[in-house]
């Protein structure tokens, strides 16, 4: 009941933000894991071995710190909205040249791009949304908001079955480029960030200085750091190779 009193207190701005800024991590996380489920097919058509195409997906999770790095940048100096609509533009168009990879080093070096749209994402939504809700939401919305991540592999595994023994592969990443739809969701109905904008106007400058962050946060910070390495070790480490492992060592098909 407490969920729904606090669904119900956000304005319309507060909604259409927290929906986009959902959508965009979930669709990200789609892109993603598509690939997951088609290491098999991937393989048989560049005649390498599974663990050559799963190191596609070492080289998008390594990408991610330099596109949360860029991405972040860019959110400080113009604004979480814009930029936001840029990189899931980004990862969008990476996720459909995939499609049409004509060798196995392109197609590495696409899923490295890709990686740092990826990594891009999660830093602007999550502050464009917790930036936009009152402060007294936060805590529930910030949970809500994580979970877009499953949703989209969720979604992916949905796509798989639908498209996959029509268009193989291939057309699992054409796909995956529909996100790209979502920025013009954003574009009409999702303002700035009201923090970003009252410091812009009162003419702040987000300069981080490493020393005041440590001095002040950096146990904190460090534990944090660690808790999400443990937390990624333990879902990346399984679910990126499930699928495989379901198609490979138990033999299941498609729609079981």
């Amino acid at each position: 009941m407490e969920a729904i009193r606090l669904f119900k207190s956000l304005n319309h701005d507060q909604r259409n933000t927290f929906v986009a800024c959902f959508l965009g991590w979930g669709l990200d996380a789609l892109d993603f894991f598509l690939l997951t489920f088609v290491l098999v097919p991937i393989s048989h058509e560049f005649g390498r071995s599974i663990p050559d195409v799963a190191f596609a997906i070492t080289l998008t999770l390594m990408a991610r710190p330099l596109g949360a790095l860029i991405f972040g940048l860019l959110g400080d100096k113009f604004g979480r909205r814009v930029p936001l609509m840029i990189d899931i533009v980004f990862y969008s168009v990476m996720e459909l040249l995939t499609a049409f990879a004509p060798n196995f080093t392109v197609f590495l070096i696409l899923r490295l791009l890709f990686g740092i749209g990826m990594g891009g994402e999660w830093g602007l939504g999550a502050s464009l949304a917790m930036e936009s809700l009152p402060t007294q939401t936060r805590g529930l919305f910030s949970g809500i908001l994580q979970q877009g991540y499953a949703v989209g592999y969720l979604l992916a595994a949905l796509v798989y079955w639908v498209v996959f023994p029509h268009f193989g592969w291939r057309g699992l990443f054409v796909a995956g480029a529909l996100p790209a739809l979502l920025v013009i969701y954003i574009r009409a109905h999702v303002p700035e960030s009201p923090v970003w904008q009252r410091d812009r106007a009162q003419r702040k400058h987000s300069r981080l200085r490493l020393s005041t962050l440590i001095k002040q946060h950096g146990l904190l910070f460090i534990y944090a750091a660690l808790l999400m390495t443990a937390f990624n070790y333990m879902s990346h480490g399984t679910q990126d190779l499930y699928p495989t492992y379901l198609e490979e060592q138990l033999g299941f098909g498609v729609n079981a």
